[in-house]
């Protein structure tokens, strides 16, 4: 057979799917071994160029920089973005990545043109990106849903921590857009094994379209659009990658050498990490003569090194954490892997606290602050939140417009530049939340208590006050140091009450305490107001051109005795929510103009750059393959093309969602950086929120790029001495925050899909309609629609008689022929297309934490 549906790729042959790797040349490995030396023992892999070659390549631009991403599907496939944000390139095999592992900064050199990679002209080979850490296992999760599938719960559940409101997600377009589309729509990422089953199925899945050339063509004849560069790994630059995995202990399969009473062999979970020799000292000590006891404990391993003669790394065995598929012991494994400082807080850290409790405020420094302790302020939070970092007011001036104030923690009077507990909240970055616990980036005494704004308790605020009109406009601005007394702890519930019943009379036990000097109607009247300034700096902003990708959150009930999730739901995004967060908003652009104005060389800004040029122009090209008319020039125009209705039946809100998704995949990650660093002020812009200058100010207690603005802005107004920071420390660190913030958001999905694999473990199988999001050859992508989740369907784990793909006009198409579930039935054959609704069944696997979507037969669907 000739076409490329049956080809077998040499290089997956012997590697189960899912397997972990050794150093297995593959074909463009071969290419670059090293010739051993005679006598010694043979290297696998080249040894690193020295730092000053390195360099010296670098300058002279023969030699590339950039972030590894390996594929955690096909872990020999490894990518680099191109500096001039082309195609990325790609590193072809373990070999030639020279044991740098996932995220880590390495330098390439790129190989000959004759060692490039071609690409199919028609589209059907598009592994040729690299994907993101999220974007990947089709048993990740991602986290939309249509609104009419989630109802919630009557009742306040216990836990829901991803409904924690983050102003980060104001700028959506952004941080979670890069990393979710689970992979390219038109990929297809399935093993030899799985091919050959699938051809055996039947040949009418063969079309004539996917027709190629026996012979590969020569990569030096054809034009550069059909090639992918290739490279080799020549140096670690930063080992990014925190070198800690979880995974399993075995004893080594020749019982006769000398290794197998010295080491155990440690096989990761994750794939795209070494297997390594560990010592059997550090393993249990009964692991010997009983390996089976440990086939399903989970154990934690540093790779400590990886020698060029070896297939496997050296590990260091640091704890076993329990049961595999176990929510705390997968927990703590998330936590280390992704290199999550989860300890106590050192005595140094703690000793620079407040020591004599009850703390007060004393008068002195009350006298450098704008007493607002009588005004109506008050906090709007998820109901379980304990780190208030914001407060809101608004009072109505005798003018007819009103002083609407942004409250937010002053963090920085009690984290002091230098000290012990700076140095470590400055190493955390930022808080991270899991579903179950939040790891706090400051002690809790300062997160829950002093710096917390909590009601009826006088706290130390960096305030910014606006003059505005009914319609929002701005016509005074002032920032400054204030006291406040929050008058009431609203939950977003409450204040989406408020806002759904403006004449409703609310009795005492509808809400929470309030505090005496303040009357309801007075809360639910600056509640009002600000919900209708709200809405036209809102509907303002999407006129000046901002996008927003709605990311909808899988939120969950748990069980307050046991922790097990007892059900899911989606997260609603409301107009409480859009409230705080156009305030929010509001704050920190007008901070980012106040720190830049003031300290050109030293502000500490977040950028947002527009979407990668390569991947935006695939989405455009498989917009119109799909008959989508689409306006991609611009941010608003993206957003106004995703928000005109897609017809007006229940599932126009599924096939926005979809969309959604797409429209994710070129999107860039919004970065912090420092502006003395970056000298062409064009490139601060943000994308998804057209400003020109954007920063975090509004939650210090959580994030510490927050922290250094608030010591920024204070500067600025001469309140304190300037930042003590240089230019190049300030962008280290904006760099550290940057990873930081990536890191904690991948664990917080990681803890998602952990919580909901244990959910469909515990509760399933599932039933839910679903929409079709990708179609490729020979399987297609998922939306499952009351959950949320995307799933990879394989046409060869269906009863099916056969399966056709083709590209009507040019669609893709896939059609399947079910086997008759009796003998006098005729079989059944279904139409697969993008937006097509199916019905899923999702079940556990019997691995642990694994679970599938299976598609439910026509005949059974209504």
């Amino acid at each position: 057979m000739s076409n490329s549906d049956s080809r077998i790729n040499p290089r997956q042959l012997g590697t189960p799917r899912g397997g972990s790797y050794a150093a297995v040349p593959t074909s463009g490995d071969r290419k670059n071994r090293n010739k051993p030396a005679r006598g010694k023992k043979k290297s696998i892999f080249e040894a690193y160029m020295s730092k000053e070659d390195v360099s010296a390549g670098l300058k002279r631009g023969e030699l590339i920089q950039g972030p590894l991403r390996i594929n955690p599907k096909k872990y020999h496939e490894a990518f680099i973005p191109s500096p001039d944000g082309t195609r990325d390139i790609f590193i072809d095999g373990v070999v030639a990545r020279n044991r740098a592992l996932n995220g880590d900064i390495v330098v390439v050199r790129l190989l000959p043109r004759e060692q490039w990679k071609v690409i199919k002209p028609d589209g059907g080979d598009k592994e040729t990106e690299a994907t993101h850490e999220s974007d990947v296992p089709e048993d990740m999760l991602g986290t939309w849903a249509p609104r009419e599938a989630a109802k919630g719960d009557a009742k306040s559940p216990d836990v829901i921590i991803e409904a924690q409101f983050d102003d980060d997600d104001a700028e959506h377009g952004q941080d979670h857009l890069q990393d979710t589309l689970a992979r390219d729509i038109k990929t297809l990422s399935l093993d030899t094994a799985e091919k050959v089953k699938a051809a055996g199925v039947g040949a009418v899945h063969r079309t004539k379209q996917e027709e190629v050339p026996k012979a590969t063509p020569d990569p030096k004849l054809l034009p550069d659009k059909f090639l992918q560069r290739t490279a080799k790994v020549v140096y670690i630059l930063e080992k990014k990658h925190s070198r800690a995995a979880t995974g399993f202990i075995k004893l080594l399969a020749d019982k006769n050498s000398e290794l197998f009473k010295k080491c155990a062999m440690f096989s990761p979970v994750d794939h795209r990490v070494p297997r390594a020799y560990v010592s059997l000292a550090d393993c249990p000590s009964d692991f010997v003569a009983r390996p089976e006891d440990y086939s399903n404990m989970l154990f934690i391993c540093r790779i400590v090194d990886w020698k060029e003669d070896s297939n496997f790394a050296s590990g260091q065995l640091a704890k076993s954490l329990g049961q595999a598929g176990e929510i705390e012991p997968e927990t703590e494994g998330i936590l280390t892997e992704y290199g999550v400082d989860f300890s106590d807080f050192s005595p140094e850290a703690l000793e620079c606290l407040p020591q004599g409790l009850p703390w007060v405020i004393s008068p002195g420094e009350m006298a450098k602050r704008r007493d607002l302790r009588k005004e109506c302020i008050f906090t709007i939070d998820p109901s379980t939140a304990k780190d208030l970092d914001d407060a809101l007011s608004c009072k109505q001036l005798p003018d007819g417009n009103f002083e609407v104030g942004v409250h937010i923690a002053d963090v920085s009077y009690f984290v002091l530049e230098e000290t012990a507990l700076d140095r470590v909240a400055s190493e955390r970055a930022t808080s991270v939340y899991l579903v179950q616990k939040v790891i706090p980036m400051l002690p809790k005494l300062l997160c829950e208590e002093l710096c917390s704004l909590n009601p009826m308790r006088d706290r130390l605020t960096f305030s910014v006050m606006w003059k505005v009109t009914p319609e929002g406009k701005i016509l005074d601005e002032w920032f400054g140091r204030t006291v406040i007394c929050s008058c009431a702890k609203l939950s977003y519930d409450h204040a989406q009450s408020m806002i759904e019943n403006p004449g409703k009379v609310f009795s005492p036990e509808e809400l929470p305490p309030i505090s005496p000097q303040h009357s309801v109607a007075e809360i639910q009247q600056a509640v009002l107001n600000l919900h209708h300034i709200a809405r036209h700096l809102r509907k303002q902003r999407f006129i000046d051109g901002a996008l927003r990708l709605d990311q909808l959150k899988l939120s969950f009930t748990l069980d307050q005795e046991s922790g097990m999730p007892q059900g899911c739901y989606i997260y609603q995004y409301r107009d409480s929510n859009k409230l705080v967060e156009e305030f929010m908003l509001l704050a920190n652009m007008a901070v980012a103009h106040q720190i830049y104005r003031s300290f050109p060389e030293q502000a500490l800004l977040r950028r947002h750059p527009p979407p990668q040029s390569k991947l935006l122009n695939d989405l455009m090209e498989f917009c119109h393959q799909v008959g989508l008319e689409i306006d991609f020039s611009s941010a608003g125009s993206l957003h106004k093309s995703l928000n005109e209705t897609f017809g007006a039946d229940k599932y126009s809100e599924a096939r926005k969602e979809v969309l959604t998704n797409m429209f994710s995949r070129p999107m860039q990650m919004a970065l912090y950086f420092c502006t003395g660093v970056l000298k062409d002020e064009t490139l601060f812009r943000h994308y998804a929120l057209n400003v020109p200058f954007y920063t975090h100010f509004t939650s210090p207690i959580r994030r510490y790029a927050d922290v250094v603005v608030h010591r920024l802005l204070s500067a600025s107004l001469g309140i304190s001495s300037p930042i003590k920071m240089e230019k190049e420390a300030i962008q280290r660190q904006a760099e550290h925050c940057n990873d930081r913030k990536m890191a904690s958001k991948r664990v917080q999905e990681l803890s998602t899909d952990l919580f909901f694999a244990v959910f469909v473990r515990e509760c399933g199988p599932l039933e839910s309609e679903a929409m079709v999001m990708g179609v490729l050859n020979e399987a297609f992508d998922v939306l499952v629609l009351k959950f949320g989740v995307q799933k990879r369907i394989y046409c060869n784990a269906l009863p099916l008689l056969g399966f056709h793909f083709q590209k009507v006009g040019r669609k893709p198409e896939l059609t399947l022929m079910w086997e008759p579930e009796r003998p006098e039935q005729e079989s059944v054959s279904q139409e697969i297309t993008i937006f097509t609704l199916v019905e899923v069944v999702l079940r556990s696997d019997g691995v642990p934490l694994k679970y599938s979507a299976l598609l439910k037969r026509p005949s059974a669907q209504k």
